[in-house]
């Protein structure tokens, strides 16, 4: 679960902004091999807690919007 220093949980838009800056850091010319790993394993993480997050907003969804059916969310 992605948090913030503070031990409170990101929020998705928190979340896709770290990634954000992560792939930022791995442009940089002079980011060294051992950083890059660091960058792009800290980035797997948040994207895999944001694909859950959007995965509990959706069930929610389709838990509101349930009458019998569901409409799948596209």
């Amino acid at each position: 679960m992605a948090k913030k220093s503070e031990d409170k949980e990101l929020t998705i838009e928190e979340a896709f902004l770290a990634v954000d800056e992560k792939i930022k850091a791995l442009e940089e010319e002079d980011v060294t091999l051992e950083q890059s790993f660091k960058f792009f394993e800290e980035g797997m993480e948040l994207l895999k807690y944001c694909n859950e997050s959007i995965d509990k907003v959706e069930k929610k969804v389709q838990k509101i919007m349930q009458d019998g059916q569901t409409e799948d969310f596209e």
